[in-house]
């Protein structure tokens, strides 16, 4: 009986230990870039999932995202859950979200809005760069394991601080299939 309570305890502190080791590479800080470094293009390569920024032709640095739970093809109507594709541009810095820090997308864009007007659908509106929901930024690398967003792209809470300084208002962001 005493073995086995030893046993027990044995168990519980490894599992301890892989959940802290777990934890800890989940939330392990990336090098950032320079906080007065200019960025001047955002690269989100769907099939990729990766969200690059960009000085010139220059890759600065290259995040891994999660995209909306419907990845494939362009966003059609609200609650398709798709993450759009073609040009857009960063329109405001939200520091209120509901999530850790967003960088909100110019979609709808005309072109957006022609073809939901022929579709007779509502284009859905809202799409963000952003970080984990409030209260669950110990997440981190984790989200990444599935698409999660209702067509937004994700970061981990650490990313979005760093891309939060490094992108301005009017920057354009290229979403590719």
């Amino acid at each position: 009986m005493m073995m086995y309570a030893r046993m027990k305890k044995r168990i519980a502190l490894v599992l301890l230990l892989v959940f802290g080791a777990a934890m800890a590479w989940a939330n392990w800080p990336t090098s950032s870039l320079p906080e007065d470094t200019k960025v001047d293009r955002v690269l989100i390569e769907k099939a990729r999932r990766t969200l690059t920024l960009f000085r010139g032709q220059q890759a600065l640095k290259r995040y891994r995202v999660s995209l909306g739970g419907q990845p494939v093809g362009a966003k059609e109507r609200e609650g398709d859950n798709k993450t759009p594709e073609g040009t857009y541009r960063i329109v405001e810095h939200k520091r209120d979200s509901s999530y850790h820090r967003a960088l909100r997308i110019s979609y709808p864009e005309a072109r957006d809005l022609r073809r939901a007007s022929a579709a007779q659908v509502d284009p859905g509106c809202d799409i963000m760069i952003h970080g984990m929901k409030n209260g669950l930024g110990l997440v981190g690398r984790w989200h990444r394991l599935f698409d999660w967003t209702a067509g937004c792209i994700a970061l981990t809470n650490s990313e979005m601080d760093q891309m939060f300084t490094l992108v301005t208002d009017g920057t354009p962001v290229e979403i590719r299939p």
